[in-house]
Formats: C-alpha cells, sequence, structure tokens
C-alpha cells in the first residue's frame, strides 16, 4: 500500500469519525432510545429479534445511513435484537460502498472494530447483554465532503 493510499484511508476514517460523533449527539438532544427504557428486553419480540445468523445491511441513504438487519420488515436504524452466542454480519450490498460501525467504548461484541464495505462483510458475535446505542456511517468509494453519511440505532442483546 502506497503512502499516498494510508493518508487518505486515515484521513477518511478521521472524517468518519468526526462525523458519527455529531450525528449522534444531535440524535441523542431530540430521540428518545429503547435503551432509556427501564427494561429495553421487553421491547424484543419475535419480529424484531434475529434468530440462527443474523447480518445487517449497512448502506448511505439521501441525506444518511441506515442499518437494516435481515429480519423481514426491518427497517433502518430500528432496534433490534440478538441472543448472545450469536454470529451478526455486518455488511454493505450497495456496490463500490464502505461503512463503520461504532458501538461506543464498550461493544457488545466480541471484536470493537466493524469496519468493512461491499467487498468485506464483517462477522462478530454477541457477548455481553444489555441495550447498546452505536453509530453507523456509509461513504461510496472515492467520495468527497458531503457525500458519507450516519446515523444510530440501538441493538439488545439478550442472555
Amino acid at each position: 500500500m502506497t503512502l499516498c493510499r494510508v493518508v487518505i484511508r486515515c484521513t477518511m476514517l478521521a472524517f468518519f469519525f468526526a462525523l458519527l460523533a455529531q450525528q449522534q449527539s444531535a440524535h441523542a438532544q431530540k430521540n428518545s432510545y429503547a435503551c432509556k427504557e427501564a427494561d429495553p428486553t421487553a421491547m424484543c419480540t419475535a419480529a424484531n429479534t434475529c434468530s440462527g445468523s443474523c447480518s445487517v445491511d449497512v448502506k448511505r441513504t439521501a441525506n444518511a445511513a441506515s442499518a437494516t438487519p435481515s429480519f423481514s420488515g426491518a427497517k433502518g436504524n430500528s432496534t433490534f435484537c440478538v441472543k448472545a452466542g450469536t454470529q451478526v454480519t455486518w455488511k454493505s450490498d450497495t456496490k463500490h460502498q464502505g461503512f463503520i460501525v461504532d458501538m461506543g467504548p464498550n461493544s457488545p461484541f466480541d471484536r470493537s472494530d466493524i469496519i468493512g464495505g461491499s467487498d468485506r462483510s464483517v462477522t462478530v458475535t454477541a457477548k455481553t447483554p444489555g441495550c447498546y446505542r452505536y453509530s453507523a456511517g456509509a461513504c461510496l468509494s472515492g467520495a468527497i465532503y458531503g457525500m458519507c453519511g450516519n446515523g444510530t440505532a440501538e441493538v439488545v442483546i439478550l442472555k
């Protein structure tokens, strides 16, 4: 990898994290979250819980990014649930797109670096039960300022 590519990649990652932090603080001020509920697990139903294998499609939308779980009827950036021990594959079905999922300082998964793209999915295993808010960002390859998007959502890890 050439020095130029490394510099571009590092700059892009720094830009992503800045956008994610800004978006997360803006959303936190105007939305209520499942993780603020007394019992977030009560929000888990058969309709919003991944059973068996689970995948989440991270993509750039018109003015943000969304993470959509693989179960039927799932909407982008909606709260979803998985049982501890379940493998979750983060991917992007959109061609030439990269993504970052930031679980914050306490990731419930066996690894915290969820960085991939349309050519590289990332599979992690749910480990720590609880409710977690995360940020997802997506950029098209070769994107310039303003062409990346981010969004926030929540995942509940069940015992």
